[in-house]
């Protein structure tokens, strides 16, 4: 009969390592499971294929690739601080597997599916927290110490992380933690069912009460299929973005009916364009762009900010990668760099930071445009806005009274 033993790891602690080889000298198991899919063990093996500069610029998922590479960068941070590489358990406990010939099966869902459900689940508000959050956490990596990264084992430490998690983001723990206890939970499932004999699983310890809670009652288990869609949320950003362009013209226009004058017109149309260029080629400088990106932006935001299917980032990006020339290595490169610094000067880290903050810098253009228009052009928004409606109303009834309608 089939027996599953579960050992709770700490991803960067030198302890673990230890722990993962008496596990399996202990109990003797007959295949050993770890919290990997297939691309994080091919990865670790180092026997990829990384994806081409063009296929990231094709794709387009720039903001959750920084996520991922910063999330991926804490993780190191401490196990550089501690001497010990991210995973090293994991690779504890393959080594060990193939070296006494036992099989070794990836029971982890896709990094690229959790992440993009993880990122989908956000939402507006829990994105721009999640930013702030990771700003926090960089900032105060460096003060951690290797009594807390041993803690981390300890599971009153563990369920009150959990339980903050939850607190801070119930969307983003369901998506990181409550999907893949489920989904690592039904892959054990399907070993045992298949007398797999005895089973050690290798997880991170914030899994192992969840895993277990599903494994003691296998009936609570969502279904596998609901663990594995492609998410599909409703296209708020889309419909927001054709939302400003609607309220864009119809400005324009209630200014032009409104009696104002020429010039005025003009003025709020050129301020809508400066505004979205500076701010979108400042943040490109800040961000260390290259003065062509930051020109590039200026010339464009105005434009990709009334076109709600394009985005003055992508732009930025493919002026970026054309004058950084990133080569395939700098994926690696970006996931052994020590510090953000080091990260930074990475072309092809450069070129997805660039495509993020160009559009950061657009977004905000639009939202200040509409703050500080009428207080720019010196005029009255409710005289305006209401004057203008009304002889636009005027002047349609009057083309429908004329046609005959």
């Amino acid at each position: 009969m089939s027996e599953i033993r579960i050992v709770g790891t700490a991803h960067v602690s030198a302890q673990s390592v230890e722990d993962v080889k008496k596990a399996i000298d202990e109990f003797q198991p007959n295949i050993v499971a770890v919290e990997l899919d297939l691309g994080r063990f091919q990865a670790m093996r180092k026997d990829t294929k990384e994806p081409t500069v063009a296929e990231v610029l094709e794709v387009r998922n720039f903001n959750q690739l920084l996520i991922q590479w910063i999330l991926s960068y804490l993780q190191r941070k401490i196990g550089i601080d501690v001497g010990v590489e991210p995973g090293a358990e994991m690779k504890a406990a393959i080594a060990e597997a193939e070296q006494r010939g036992l099989p070794v099966s990836l029971v982890d869902r896709d990094i690229r599916l959790t992440l993009l459900r993880f990122w989908q689940s956000l939402g507006v508000i829990g994105k721009i927290k999640m930013f702030f959050a990771l700003v926090i956490s960089i900032a105060e990596v460096d003060e951690l110490e290797k009594v807390d990264i041993e803690s981390m084992k300890d599971q009153s430490v563990i369920d009150m992380v959990m339980e903050e998690f939850r607190k801070f983001s119930p969307e983003g723990a369901r998506s990181l933690i409550d999907e893949r206890d489920a989904f690592i939970a039904h892959n054990l499932v399907r070993l045992k069912e298949q007398d797999a004999g005895r089973i050690l699983a290798v997880v991170g310890a914030g899994h192992v009460n969840g895993i277990k809670r599903y494994l003691d009652a296998p009936e609570t288990l969502p279904p596998f299929e609901s663990l594995t869609r492609q998410p599909k949320s409703f296209p708020w950003g889309t419909v927001f973005g054709f939302a400003v362009t609607a309220l864009f013209l119809l400005l324009l226009a209630a200014i032009g009916f409104s009696g104002v004058g020429l010039n005025t017109l003009l003025y709020a149309f050129l301020f809508w364009v400066v505004i979205h260029g500076v701010l979108a080629g400042a943040f490109t400088l800040a961000a260390g762009g290259h003065p062509y990106s930051a020109l590039t932006c200026f010339g464009v935001a105005w434009m990709t900010s009334l076109n709600p299917l394009l985005h003055v980032g992508w732009i930025a990006a493919a002026v970026e990668a054309k004058v950084r020339s990133p080569a395939v290595t700098d994926f690696r490169k970006i996931y052994e760099a020590e510090t953000l610094t080091d990260m930074a000067r990475i072309p092809l880290f450069k070129v997805v930071l660039i495509a993020a903050v160009a559009n950061i810098g657009s977004m905000l253009g639009t939202l200040l445009y509409f703050i500080f228009l009428f207080p720019v052009l010196g005029i009255d928004p409710v005289v305006v806005i209401s004057t203008g409606l009304h002889n636009m109303v005027a002047w349609f009834a009057g083309l429908l009274m004329a046609s005959g309608v």
